[in-house]
């Protein structure tokens, strides 16, 4: 592998590394070569001292001198959530408002209040809680329909 320090035509300094010489070449050649400031493909190899083994005799290395860089444009804010995510998570959010105002939590007694519900041993009202992965599929084999309600999404993700 080899590092190059490279520039671009706007003055923007930045490194790369490349299997090999030709590589870079090859790569400069077809447009693959490009900066990452400002996306210019007209990129080209900076002066540079090579990286050699030191031995305990000789000085350390002296760096080459680089041009100092043009300043980075104002970088706006980058959302990691997609507009069509965040109205996705805001749909899950009202549904899980919705079942909230207009039915009945049952907690872990979920299975159970369904049964009752089912077999008409209790009145048929909307109701929500929690059941196994277990319970949920018994009481589908069993004909009652259930619904599972999708997590509410974490707004730090």
């Amino acid at each position: 592998m080899i590092r190059y320090a490279l520039s671009c035509d706007s003055g923007h300094s930045f490194e790369s590394w490349f299997p090999s010489s030709d590589s870079y070449d090859e790569q400069a050649r077809a447009g693959f070569v490009t900066c990452p400031f400002c996306n210019s493909p007209k990129v080209a190899k900076q002066i540079m001292a090579p990286s050699l083994g030191r031995t305990p005799n000789l000085p350390a290395p002296v760096e080459a001198p680089t041009a100092p860089a043009a300043p980075a444009p104002a970088e706006a804010p980058v959302s990691l959530v997609s507009e069509p995510e965040r109205q996705l998570r805001a749909m899950i959010r009202a549904l899980h408002e919705h079942v909230a105002r207009t039915a009945d939590h049952v907690g872990e007694n979920f299975a159970t209040e369904a049964r009752r519900m089912h077999y008409g041993e209790t009145e048929q009202r909307a109701i929500y809680g929690e059941a196994s992965l277990t319970e949920a599929r018994s009481l589908l084999e069993e004909g009652i329909a259930v619904q599972p309600l999708p997590s509410l999404p974490d707004d730090r993700n």
